[in-house]
């Protein structure tokens, strides 16, 4: 039998909670419910709340009202340590002079009734799974950055917790082992299947990670859903430009007239694109927003052109990025392949597929139709 046997995983859930420093209200009324066993992931700009939002399911910050729930228990007043959870920070908050062994241990040494010889199978069970059986003896200064924060994962996964809390756990790392640490962060899930509660700032992470992605704007949810369904369909403006990458490009349209359930707008430079959208309430001469991502825009053949001059020309190895300004001074950017033909400072044409493209009315709400 495996000395690591993970708590049954337990929903996580937030109703109506609420967070206040110094009167300044940093997360406002949020209700949200995490599945038992689900990999939820908290994204949106520096400071919309995530962090904040992450430690009050911790304990770490206690709630200016609303309630916490783990499982079907009520841990708003509870301490850390009474909530079945084990948290990861972005710090790795490693003891110096201790070895990874006691590193791992640590927990389990100074908060449970086990014998050393049961400590021991848990913490060697969990360094295998992590990669670290040859470096159980070395102290924290002799692991490069990779290696560190996989200890305090190893100390996470030897609590057996029934919901794992990750803040900002990669953002210490360069590139090649960001990659590298997010794919054992995946297997991991997929072997323990316990909930987690993962913050990020970084869209690959979020998109690569999450069954469900929670997007925060001034301690608000502006949208939760599957990867999938937020860059299909984006609630809102802030949504749409927030999550992909290279960002979404957004122009200034006018409603020319609806024809049922689409809606025909002129886009700068005077050409006229017929897009599917709800047309409720829409009336020619109103101005929207047309979001369209870069990799939806065509070279070669489309609904409607835009034309202006090529601006910039970003070499990304297997595909470019294309910016040509637009006639109303919008710098319109195009993911094309290398196969291309691109010369800076020259005409360009760029092609618009209606379907692929999102309305926003006044307000920033989505005009899409339901469904894919």
């Amino acid at each position: 039998m495996s000395a690591v046997q993970p708590a049954a995983a337990q929903a996580v859930e937030l109703r109506g909670v609420r967070k206040d420093f110094d009167g300044h209200a940093v997360i406002r009324g949020v209700d949200l419910r995490i599945e038992p066993g689900e990999f939820c992931v908290f994204v949106g700009p520096s400071g919309c709340g995530k962090s904040t939002l992450l430690r009050l399911v911790a304990g770490l910050e206690q709630a200016s009202a609303g309630q916490v729930l783990i499982g079907e228990r009520d841990v708003t007043g509870l301490a850390p340590r009474e909530r079945g959870i084990a948290m990861v920070f972005q710090s790795y908050a490693l003891y110096p002079h201790m070895t990874v062994h006691q590193n791992i241990a640590f927990g389990l040494e100074t908060g449970r009734r086990l014998t050393r010889a049961q400590i021991d199978a848990r913490v060697r069970e969990a360094a295998a799974r992590l990669e670290l059986t040859d470096l159980l003896q070395r102290l924290p200064r002799q692991l490069s950055g990779g290696q560190r924060q996989r200890v305090a994962i190893g100390r996470a996964i030897v609590r057996e917790p029934s919901v794992f809390l990750f803040d900002e756990p990669l953002s210490n790392l360069d590139a090649q082992l960001r990659g590298q640490t997010r794919l054992e962060i995946a297997r991991l899930h997929q072997a323990l299947r316990t909930t987690m509660v993962y913050v990020t700032h970084d869209q690959v992470e979020a998109m690569t990670l999450a069954d469900r992605i929670v997007v925060l704007n001034g301690g608000r949810v502006e949208q939760v859903g599957t990867p999938g369904a937020l860059y299909r369909h984006p609630r809102n403006l802030f949504v749409a430009g927030f999550i992909g990458s290279a960002r979404m490009n957004f122009l200034p349209v006018q409603v020319v007239s609806v024809e049922g359930d689409r809606v025909r707008v002129r886009l700068p430079g005077g050409a006229e694109l017929a897009v599917p959208a709800r047309a409720d309430g829409l009336a020619p001469g109103q101005p929207l927003t047309l979001g369209v991502r870069p990799e939806h825009i065509a070279h070669d053949a489309g609904s409607a052109a835009i034309d202006g001059p090529l601006e910039v020309v970003e070499e990304l190895g297997e595909d470019r990025l294309a910016y040509l300004r637009a006639p109303d001074g919008t710098l319109l950017c195009a993911r094309w392949g290398t196969d291309v033909t691109l010369r800076e400072g020259r005409p360009g044409r760029m092609f618009l597929q209606a379907r692929r493209c999102h309305l926003f009315g006044v307000d920033g709400a989505a005009l899409d139709l339901d469904g894919d």
